[in-house]
């Protein structure tokens, strides 16, 4: 039974919903909001694929009750695709090879926003250093990296 109701800002857009005390932000976002980019993945925070902004910071969903949110600006994998086309966050991991089985993508991304919005220039230890709480079991991640290169080049032309 919900405990009360939230006022939730996600994706530039108000929602109110009815969560329970304990409801996680992950939950309320796969499974009140249905915006199933953001992955469920260890349940844990250990793995990042849960990754979404807050207030354009990187939050682990899984581990964030989601009153705890209430009233911030939450941003999700599908705020970043304008009118139907990708970003060119989105884009480059897809050029790139950057994705492959797609469970840590989306918040492979999301870090990666969080980065090149305040470092629109970094070198590759810094895209190492933001995307390391981001586990990926697919790659030797050189072409996230690649991909992240790729994206922050394109955002300076």
């Amino acid at each position: 039974m919900p405990d009360r109701l939230l006022t939730l800002q996600v994706n530039g857009r108000t929602h109110r919903v009815a969560a329970a005390a304990s409801a996680l932000l992950l939950e309320v976002l796969r499974e009140v909001l249905h915006l199933t980019g953001t992955k469920q993945g260890c349940d844990g925070g250990e793995c990042g694929a849960c990754t979404v902004l807050v207030d354009g910071a990187p939050r682990l969903a899984c581990l964030t009750l989601a009153a705890a949110v209430e009233g911030r600006a939450i941003e999700t994998i599908e705020s970043l695709a304008t009118q139907g086309r990708l970003s060119a966050l989105q884009r480059a991991f897809h050029e790139k090879l950057g994705a492959q089985c797609g469970i840590c993508t989306p918040g492979m991304v999301m870090a990666a926003e969080a980065l090149l919005r305040t470092d629109p220039a970094p070198d590759e230890a810094r895209i190492r250093a933001a995307l390391s709480g981001n586990l990926c079991r697919c790659t030797g991640y050189v072409k996230i990296v690649e991909a992240v290169q790729a994206a922050a080049a394109e955002r300076r032309a």
